[in-house]
């Protein structure tokens, strides 16, 4: 297919296609609302419709497909039976991940897009790997936040391998832009998944150093409190007893700005059994509104009170967290 759509020369008038009659579409006697296609369009999707009826997996159904494709990246049944043909011919893959970077810059969104690569990709085998996190980290260049290319990155490092380096690549996309929630959960996705690491609470100690460091360059910043947060899944108890969480809570609250993802932290580390004192205590009690009336009777309900009031957003969830609290004999 030339890349000039004035050049293009309709499949009408190819020898090649000859052969083949063309089925229209079939809208019924009556459509209500019939599409106006484009000519071309139109005509592609006629023959496409012959050559998938007759299940003719040839060179020319598959240079259909990649018109067909490039007129409507969407069409499911079109890249279905691509895939069916380049089973049959035998196609060298390789080739095709060209093709399909050619649609995918443009369409770095379209489900099927991704679909199609994976399944190149696991038939191509390991050797794919490095080109497959080549590619997501072009389409990170354009859209850092894709989920389509985050999700097949995942994919890749799981069933192709390419972890050795992924922490690093981690640390530079947070260092490009700290608020990042695609990279902090990404770097997540390698502390806990990562077959070089040697699992969560081995790397612990050092990543929670890494989220402090964030957190204080940037205290209201949610994704480092939801990072140090993971890395304490299914271990309250460790959490609520590491000096370095209490003490970023602690430090963050004494600056009296952005502290509201402190005080949430702080309140669930009471929860879990850290034992309040002074400091914390005329910390919080440093960050009532003047106007919000007596004390409360414990630390964790002047936490609530005080993020009723000054997380408005959420008000009524801290209302509902102060009413179940459990009895305490904290002063």
């Amino acid at each position: 297919m030339d890349s000039d759509e004035d050049e293009r020369v309709p499949l009408s008038e190819r020898p090649e296609w000859a052969d083949l009659k063309p089925i229209p579409q079939d809208d019924g006697p009556n459509p209500v609302v019939p599409i106006a296609y484009k000519d071309e369009f139109r005509e592609t999707m006629d023959y496409f419709r012959a050559v998938y009826a007759s299940d003719e997996r040839s060179p020319r159904s598959l240079g259909l497909t990649a018109e067909a494709i490039k007129l409507n990246p969407g069409n499911y049944t079109v890249w279905h039976f691509r895939r069916l043909v380049l089973e049959e011919l035998g196609t060298d893959l390789h080739d095709e991940l060209d093709f399909v970077n050619s649609i995918a810059k443009s369409n770095s969104k379209n489900y099927q897009i991704w679909h199609h690569r994976r399944w190149v990709a696991e038939r191509i085998g390991i050797e794919a790997a490095s080109l497959e996190l080549e590619f997501t980290k072009e389409i990170f260049s354009l859209d850092a936040k894709n989920y389509h290319a985050w999700s097949h990155r995942q994919w890749v490092l799981q069933a192709l391998g390419g972890w050795e380096n992924e922490l690093d690549y981690c640390d530079e996309l947070l260092e490009e832009d700290i608020f990042n929630n695609s990279a902090w959960n990404q770097r997540y996705f390698v502390v806990t998944r990562s077959p070089l690491l040697g699992g969560l609470e081995a790397v612990r100690e050092a990543e929670v150093k890494y989220a402090v460091k964030a957190i204080l360059s940037n205290p209201g910043n949610e994704s480092p409190w939801r990072y140090l947060r993971g890395l304490y899944k299914g271990d309250t108890h460790a959490l609520a007893h590491d000096p370095e969480v209490s003490s970023v809570c602690l430090e963050v609250l004494k600056e009296k700005k952005n502290f509201v993802f402190a005080l949430s932290l702080l309140l669930d580390l009471l929860c879990y059994g850290l034992q309040p004192n002074e400091e914390f205590s005329n910390a919080v009690e440093a960050l009532r509104p003047s106007n919000s009336g007596p004390p409360e009777v414990n630390l964790k309900e002047t936490i609530c009170s005080v993020l009723e009031t000054l997380d408005p957003i959420r008000s009524n969830y801290w209302i509902w967290r102060k009413n179940n609290l459990r009895p305490s004999s904290e002063v």
